[in-house]
């Protein structure tokens, strides 16, 4: 065992997020409380999709692999932080380390990809609504789900493995409740200036690209708004851009303050906090924003209770 200690394959040691005190132990609670509306309010949404026929339009799928993300997201951080607060352990292996690395890192950047080509099927859908049904087929949007999901992996794998080769220092301690990229690197024993110069331009790319896309995509769609004659149209198109809008903010907004800041600009609170915000809050109200604001969900949601499905 003592051998296995001294490799690069040792235990990491998760500094989490609570201590014993009462406070921390409310905000524990609370926190779970937090895990398990985004757990039923995604899994509510990827389900309501799949059995009401009028939710099966490309804009809706493109919603529930949203949803299936945002699912995804929670259930790769929160429950391992749990499970180490409730049991006194702080440990987690090498390889459970680098597949959190990995799909977290994965589903942050799918997000991203995804949110940004959601952008133009609002355009498509404001801009060009009688051409919708073939600039937005069924296969483009499985064509938009599948390049989010498999181009997000493709450099979530990348920058895992190189990651996971580095050698690491002795104190293996990560001052985060996951394996998050900036906490991980600091605890590398070898010179990864290059590296860091490269991943830190890859995310710099990875969040400007969807933010000018979703930029563009809304600029037409201002533009044909403001061109309008009737205040009905107006405020139907602005309803159905304003949750998408509001999730891109909040999205893009906690990933900027997390991610496009050097080294020198960070604090482990605030890497907490940030990461608090974009892996656990944001896909908390991402499917209450979707389904308070969007009368086709509320509408589908009536029709399957009343078939039953639910209840």
């Amino acid at each position: 065992m003592w051998l296995r200690n001294q490799t690069s394959l040792a235990d990491f040691i998760l500094e989490g997020l609570f201590d014993d005190s009462p406070t921390h132990l409310f905000l524990f609670c609370l926190t779970m409380v937090v895990f398990l509306v985004a757990l039923s309010g995604n899994t509510l949404t990827i389900l309501l999709i799949c059995v009401d026929h009028g939710l099966h339009t490309p804009m809706y799928f493109l919603l529930s692999q949203l949803s299936l993300m945002d699912l995804m997201h929670v259930c790769t951080t929160i429950p391992k932080m749990a499970t180490n607060y409730l049991s006194g352990s702080k440990s987690i292996s090498f390889l459970g380390c680098a597949i959190q690395h990995f799909l977290y890192l994965s589903l942050g950047g799918a997000e991203c990809l995804l949110l940004a080509l959601m952008s133009y099927d609002r355009y498509v859908a404001i801009c060009h609504p009688l051409r919708y049904t073939v600039l937005m087929s069924r296969m483009v949007g499985l064509m938009m789900a599948l390049t989010s999901w498999l181009g997000a992996s493709l450099n979530s794998l990348i920058h895992t493995v190189i990651l996971m080769h580095f050698p690491f220092c002795e104190t293996r301690k990560i001052h985060h409740f996951y394996c998050e990229y900036p906490a991980v690197v600091k605890l590398v024993c070898v010179d990864v200036t290059v590296y860091e110069t490269t991943a830190y331009i890859s995310t710099i790319v990875l969040l400007l690209l969807p933010i000018i896309l979703v930029s563009t995509s809304y600029g037409f769609i201002l533009h044909s708004v403001i061109e309008m004659r009737s205040a009905a149209s107006k405020r139907n198109a602005f309803a159905t851009c304003s949750s998408h809008l509001t999730v891109v903010s909040l999205w893009f907004g906690a990933c900027i303050f997390s991610y496009m800041r050097t080294r020198s600009q960070r604090t482990p609170l605030q890497d907490k906090v940030g990461s608090v915000f974009y892996s656990i809050i944001t896909p908390t109200l991402n499917p209450l924003i979707y389904t308070l604001r969007n009368k086709d969900v509320a509408k589908a949601l009536r029709r399957v209770l009343r078939r039953g499905f639910i209840f």
